[in-house]
């Protein structure tokens, strides 16, 4: 009776940690592509090429604010950093 009664406290403690598992297949179904299939993924592929083609090609780096400073404001200058310097 005890031997009963531990199998069943072992499959309810065992129960939800079994849900939480996910669903692992190991051995997927292969699925094969028809001719038609096939061609129909290469014009898919060539049109998606093509449309790439006309996408403009991307200028140079561009200043946000450069409309807003007027045109007598100077730019920032970085500081000349005085560790290359022999100070004597």
């Amino acid at each position: 009776m005890r031997i009963l009664r531990g199998a069943a406290v072992l499959a309810l403690l065992a129960g939800p940690a079994y849900a939480e598992m996910p669903n692992v297949n190991i051995i997927p179904e292969i699925e094969h592509k028809t001719d038609e299939q096939k061609e129909q993924d290469r014009i898919r592929e060539k049109a998606y090429r093509e449309s790439l083609r006309k996408i403009p090609d991307a200028k140079g780096a561009a200043d946000p604010w450069g409309n807003v400073r007027g045109a007598d404001t100077p730019k920032p200058v970085k500081p000349v950093s005085k560790a290359g310097h022999n100070a004597k």
